[in-house]
């Protein structure tokens, strides 16, 4: 579990840098260029969407060439230049720029970094596994958050974003650092000689095509946890509250996804991942009505234990049904379907948030994950659970 542990401590660190800068991009776009929330989630969408495509052939190179750890560094180090595009933006194209490279950057390395994971967790505790690399994940986005609200802070809501721009650096750097203490598992180079990976389709799992359907109609109604803090905002949190919000959500993923992996390592994945989109839909529907402070504070910890549920589990999910010569590839296919849905899922909140008013793109959501569960409830089997050890 040693490798587990490395690739969770540089998402540790790379999530510490992004987070500094994420929670205040919907704020620095309405405040600083006048963007509305219908505009937030086109940059969102079209951010998320464009270099999602990029997951699945990241996945389908690492399947083909065996080199992981390379992909994955290349994608990690992306997130320096988004940071130095933040500081040269000057309107909000040059925003959508930024995170565009970021997306790209998150592309590259989330189905190779995936796979080491799989491939360093011993037999049966692929849940366990995924719960560690998440619960370090969300930790390091939980300080990048902290570091963040005292800023704004100590700033009094002035605060120089470009400053905050440069000290998120340091920590990306330091998550490079991390590569050099990781071992690559070497796979031996097949003999044959690979095709294309659409033309392998036929060898997946009809459970797995389920879930990939699942999980697109999901995300259609899963927009940008940007609007999660333009929605507390509505509610009376100023900036920095705001984003003292999101670092409650992310310290309660980063504490529950230990041991809600290792819960799916002997319950089944179905049990989690269904509990998982329900919990998501009573969030959603809670946001759509909630009007007062303490209402919202609690909406934003029970939206960490969904992450909990899904993110670890899903990708523990995915590894283990998928042919093992497109392990990689299909844990980049999750990610890039994801991505597609997210272009029209971000468009489609800012629109009826526009049109309808807050709560109507929060119960569309809640609808679309309800629908999730219902596909998993009724068609979904449960899978075999292997012997894990008990500690």
């Amino acid at each position: 579990m040693l490798n587990v542990v490395l690739l969770g401590l540089v998402s540790f660190f790379s999530d510490i840098s992004s987070e500094m800068v994420y929670p205040i991009i919907p704020l620095y776009l309405t405040g600083a260029f006048g963007a509305t929330p219908a505009l937030v989630g086109i940059i969102e969408g079209i951010a998320e969407s464009l270099a999602s495509l990029l997951k699945v052939f990241s996945g389908y190179l690492t399947d083909r060439y065996h080199h992981k750890k390379p992909v994955a560094f290349v994608g990690y180090a992306t997130g320096l230049l988004y940071k130095f595009a933040l500081i040269l933006a000057s309107s909000w194209v040059g925003i959508l720029g930024a995170r565009v490279i970021d997306r790209i950057g998150k592309g590259i390395r989330t189905a190779p970094r995936d796979v080491m994971v799989s491939e360093s967790a011993r037999a049966g505790s692929a849940g366990h596994a995924f719960g560690i690399h998440k619960a370090l994940d969300m930790a390091g986005s939980a300080v990048g958050i902290f570091l963040a609200y005292l800023m704004l802070n100590r700033m009094n809501g002035g605060m120089d974003y470009h400053n905050l721009f440069w000290l998120s650096m340091i920590p990306a750097v330091l998550g490079l650092v991390m590569f050099f203490f990781i071992k690559e598992k070497k796979m031996e180079q097949p003999t044959r000689q690979r095709e294309p990976f659409w033309k392998n389709m036929k060898q997946l799992n009809g459970q797995l095509k389920l879930y990939l359907l699942v999980a697109f109609l999901f995300t259609l109604g899963n927009s940008s946890n940007a609007f999660l803090l333009l929605r507390a905002k509505s509610v009376g949190f100023d900036d920095a509250t705001v984003i003292l919000l999101y670092f409650l959500y992310n310290v309660t993923a980063s504490l529950l996804a230990i041991p809600v992996g290792r819960r799916s390592d002997r319950v089944g994945r179905k049990r989690v991942l269904v509990a998982g989109y329900l919990t998501y839909t009573a969030v959603y529907a809670g946001f759509a009505f909630a009007n007062t402070k303490p209402l919202m504070i609690g909406l934003f910890a029970l939206y960490g234990l969904y992450t909990a549920m899904i993110a670890g589990v899903e990708r523990a999910y995915i590894s283990e049904i998928a042919p093992p010569n497109l392990k990689g590839t299909m844990l980049g296919m999750q990610s890039t379907l994801v991505g597609i849905a997210l272009l029209p899922a971000s468009a489609i909140a800012g629109l009826l948030w526009n049109v309808f008013g807050a709560a109507v793109p929060f119960l569309f959501g809640a609808l679309m994950s309800l629908l999730a569960a219902m596909l998993l409830i009724f068609f979904m089997q449960d899978q075999p659970k292997e012997a894990i050890p008990v500690a």
